[in-house]
C-alpha cells in the first residue's frame, strides 16, 4: 500500500510532529541552526564546548563564575572506573568503536553516585547528564587506545573536552589552535532537533527507563550507516580521489553514473548546512597549518562542482571528515566523536522528555490476514 491510502500515514514519520523543544531549532529556508535562541555560529566561533554544553543542559550562557564551576565538575568527573577498562579489555579486538561506546556507558552507568535515583528525579538527572558529557571523552579516547593495545592514559585536569580527547588519542598535549578545530566541531555536532537518534532517547527515557539507557539507545541508533557515519564515507571518498588533479574528472564521473557523493546536502537544508561553514573555515586553515592542503584542494574542487552543476552544498560532515584525518583521527573514531558531542544535546532531551512526559506510542496499520484459522502442529 502507498502512503495516499493512509492519508494520516507519513513513512519515516516525515513532516510529523512528534514534540515540542526549546533546544534547537533548524530553519531549512534560512539555512540556519540556533540552540536554545544561539546560532550556532556564534557559539562555534566565539564559545566552547563547554559553553555550549552548559547552554543545553541548564538552558541559558553560563556567567564566568557558572563556567568555572562547570568545568571543574567536567574535568573532577572525567575519569572512569577501571570495571570500565576491564569491560572494554574483554571485548573482541575488531569490535566496532561504537559498540564500544555502548559498552562503555552502559558499564558506567552502575557507577553514577544517582544510580538508584527514580527517572523523575530531574536533579539526579541533571547530575548525570554532566558526568556523562564530562566521560565521554574518556570512554571514546581510552577505549580506543585499548583496542590499539595500548594502556588507558590518566586524564589531565588542565585539558578541557577537547584537549582530553587530543591527548588520549596521540598521548601529547596538543596546542590551542588544534583543540579548537575539535572543540568547534563537538559545538557543531552537539544538537540537531529530532534526528533519529535523539528521538530514540526521548523513547527509551518516555517509559521512565534512566539517562543511560538512553544514551545507549541514542549511540546504538547514529550506528546506522543511514544516521551517522557520513564523515567517516566522505573520507573514503576524499581518499579515493587521492590528489587534486584527479578530483574534476572523479566527481564529474560521480554525477554522469549516479554514484553517491558522500558529505552533500541535507534533508533538513534546502541550501547550505550553516554548521558546514564554519566547519570549512577551520579544516582548511588546519589543512594549511599542517602541511597537507591537497585535502582542503581536493574539497574546494567538489564543492565547486557540486554547486555550479546541482546547486548541492556539503553537509557539516564534509569539511569534519577531512579536518579529522589531518588531526590524526582514525577514520572509524569519526562518529564515536559524533557521540561525544551529541550526548550533550541527547541529555538536554532526556531532561526536557521528563520534564513534561508523556509514553511515546505511534498507532501503526495492520495490514495482514485477519482470519486465520489455527492448524494443529502435526497437520501443518
Amino acid at each position: 500500500m502507498s502512503a495516499t491510502t493512509y492519508p494520516n500515514y507519513s513513512p519515516g514519520l516525515e513532516g510529523v510532529i512528534a514534540g515540542i523543544t526549546t533546544t534547537s531549532d533548524i530553519s531549512s529556508e534560512e539555512s540556519r541552526l540556533i540552540y536554545r535562541g544561539y546560532d550556532v555560529h556564534d557559539l562555534a566561533s566565539k564559545g566552547t564546548f563547554e559553553q555550549t554544553a552548559y547552554l543545553l543542559l541548564y538552558g541559558k550562557l553560563p556567567n564566568r563564575s557558572e563556567l568555572d564551576a562547570f568545568e571543574k565538575t567536567l574535568k573532577d568527573e572525567r575519569e572512569v572506573p577501571k570495571e570500565v577498562h576491564d569491560a572494554l579489555r574483554a571485548l573482541p579486538k575488531d569490535t566496532h568503536p561504537m559498540d564500544i561506546c555502548k559498552v562503555g556507558f552502559a558499564v558506567v552507568a552502575p557507577f553514577d553516585p544517582d544510580y538508584a535515583a527514580p527517572a523523575t528525579d530531574q536533579a539526579a538527572n541533571l547530575r548525570k547528564a554532566v558526568r556523562i558529557v564530562a566521560k565521554a571523552s574518556t570512554i571514546i579516547g581510552n577505549g580506543h587506545r585499548i583496542r590499539s593495545g595500548q594502556e588507558p592514559l590518566a586524564t589531565k585536569k588542565e585539558h578541557t573536552v577537547a584537549q582530553n580527547f587530543l591527548y588520549l588519542i596521540t598521548g601529547k598535549d596538543p596546542d590551542a589552535e588544534t583543540a579548537h578545530v575539535l572543540d568547534s566541531s563537538l559545538t557543531l555536532y552537539a544538537e540537531h532537533g529530532f534526528n533519529a537518534s535523539t528521538f530514540a532517547c526521548r523513547v527509551t527515557v518516555a517509559t521512565l527507563s534512566d539517562i543511560y539507557s538512553g544514551i545507549v539507545t541514542g549511540i546504538g541508533t547514529l550506528r546506522g550507516p543511514l544516521h551517522g557515519g557520513a564523515n567517516e564515507e566522505a573520507m573514503k571518498m576524499i581518499l579515493e580521489i587521492g590528489t587534486p588533479d584527479k578530483a574534476e574528472a572523479w566527481i564529474r564521473d560521480a554525477l554522469a553514473t549516479k554514484k553517491k557523493i558522500m558529505g552533500f546536502g541535507h534533508r533538513e537544508y534546502k541550501k547550505r548546512d550553516p554548521r558546514a561553514i564554519y566547519m570549512t573555515k577551520v579544516g582548511k586553515e588546519l589543512c594549511e597549518k599542517k602541511g597537507q592542503t591537497q585535502w582542503s584542494k581536493i574539497a574546494d574542487i567538489l564543492e565547486h562542482v557540486m554547486e555550479t552543476e546541482k546547486g548541492i552544498y556539503p553537509n557539516v560532515d564534509f569539511p569534519a571528515a577531512y579536518a579529522y584525518y589531518v588531526l590524526g583521527f582514525p577514520i572509524d573514531l569519526y562518529t564515536p566523536i559524533f557521540v561525544m558531542a551529541r550526548v550533550s544535546g541527547w541529555s538536554a532531551h532526556v531532561l526536557e522528555q521528563l520534564a513534561n512526559n508523556r509514553l511515546i506510542r505511534p498507532a501503526c496499520i495492520y495490514e495482514g490476514p485477519h482470519s486465520a484459522t489455527w492448524v494443529p502442529i502435526e497437520q501443518r
